[in-house]
């Protein structure tokens, strides 16, 4: 038998093998990982549908494979049962369902609805909010191929949907005099005749970085707030408490103190923890506080989440933030590890740096970007010079939603929240 790509993710439809861990003659058990595939920024272990010995791998590393693909053929192990002869029987319920075609998933499919979709089929299972926005919209759900559990539509399906439509009308020519948005053909260019040079392939990983940043960079309306904040209070904090948290088998940073004044701000400034609803034209403000953290490995920048940071201590962000940076250098956090966040930490402190413009983290409605601490010469409240550790901040947010003055507003309150720390949030 042959086992195939089985369906990953909501979204994710295709991957690139990086890497075979069985080979032929190889008896393996139904569930043991076979390959492992990059897929978007994740790379997730993809196990055998069945037991068997492996006959035939149909693979190799660096091919990319969607779903469906044959990774490898079996042969029956040994004493398996053969299976059964005779006809095969037909649910009823499935008899007495009227067939109707799938529509194709893929956003870049350019075909036309074919007309005998006009009419759909029996109408698909859709949550009361998602059954709104269609009736809103005027798209009948019987049209509309849902992608959740039970083939349940999704707001998703939705958009899909639309881009569909607007393609086929647009191919129709009723476009014709309206731009069709930001579109350059590629460039070839023979850099070698201008001096010695090396290429290197583009990695699966470093595409996917590059479409999303430059997808971000154009559909949102950035603008940047700068800052400073003067850490005084924190290294002291650090100080005082470094030797509790080693000994509790954790280092004692300033991330997790970063985090808590974040969330502190976010509290008192819900429009940074929410994201636009671009179908439904609504602005969704979230009342959870999962915070991505921006990771710099050798394959490229990764964003695994840190969830329900509100409601966790500073010890227990101190663990978690070790943990998630060291699952994502060694590439073992999965596509679910780096979904749902509301908003992103771009820390460069460690490296070096002053102020950056980071790009906010679509869909997610602004981004920190943190550069390094350093000694500045500070005239205090009493009027004194002094040397202070000063930390370099920046807001980017979307200034469809964000105006200059709440942007503002809220870079203040994240200042204070980090100047004035409790020491109670500190203590074990």
């Amino acid at each position: 038998m042959d086992v195939r790509l089985p369906k990953i993710g909501d979204s994710a439809d295709s991957g690139t093998v990086v890497s075979i861990l069985v080979k032929p003659g190889e008896v393996i058990t139904a569930g043991q990982t076979v390959i492992e595939l990059e897929q978007e920024k994740a790379v997730a272990p993809i196990p055998s549908s069945a037991a068997g010995t492996v006959a035939e791998i149909r693979v190799r590393e660096g091919d990319k494979i969607s779903v469906g693909a044959v990774i490898l053929t079996l042969t029956a192990a040994a004493g398996a049962a053969a299976p059964a002869a005779g006809p095969a029987k037909t649910a009823p319920a499935a008899a007495s369902r009227p067939a109707r075609r799938p529509e194709p998933m893929d956003d870049d499919d350019d075909e036309p609805l074919p007309a005998d979709e006009a009419d759909g089929g029996p109408t698909p299972g859709a949550s009361p909010s998602v059954r709104k926005v269609a009736r809103e919209l005027g798209i009948p759900l019987n049209r509309v191929t849902g992608s959740g559990n039970g083939g349940r539509v999704l707001i998703t399906d939705l958009a899909r949907y639309i881009a569909r439509l607007e393609r086929a009308v647009a191919r129709a020519g009723r476009y014709a005099d309206e731009p069709k948005g930001l579109s350059f053909a590629a460039v070839s260019t023979d850099f070698s005749v201008f001096g010695p040079v090396v290429s290197e392939p583009l990695s699966e990983l470093r595409k996917i970085i590059a479409a999303r940043m430059v997808e971000n960079s154009v559909t949102l309306a950035h603008v940047t707030q700068f800052d400073e904040a003067d850490l005084t209070r924190i290294e002291a904090l650090r100080k005082q408490f470094k030797a509790a948290y080693e000994k509790a088998g954790t280092r004692l940073t300033p991330t997790p103190f970063i985090i808590k004044a974040l969330v502190s701000a976010l509290k008192r400034h819900p429009r940074f923890n929410s994201s636009v609803n671009e179908v439904a034209q609504t602005l969704v403000l979230k009342q959870y506080y999962h915070i991505g953290i921006a990771v710099d490995t050798d394959a490229g920048l990764l964003v695994p989440v840190l969830r329900d940071a509100d409601k966790k201590s500073l010890l227990q962000l101190a663990q978690e933030l070790s943990a998630i940076a060291e699952k994502a250098r060694d590439r073992k956090v999965g596509a679910e590890d780096m979904k749902g966040g509301t908003f992103t930490i771009s820390n460069q402190g460690a490296i070096g740096g002053g102020h950056f413009t980071p790009i906010i983290n679509k869909p997610e409605s602004a981004i920190l970007g943190i550069g390094k601490t350093q000694l500045k010469p500070v005239v205090t409240a009493e009027g004194k010079i002094e040397a202070r550790p000063m930390m370099p901040i920046t807001v980017s947010y979307d200034h469809r939603i964000i105006d200059g003055g709440s942007a503002a507003r809220f870079t203040v309150d994240l200042v204070k929240a980090l100047q004035e720390f409790p020491e109670s949030e500190v203590s074990l």
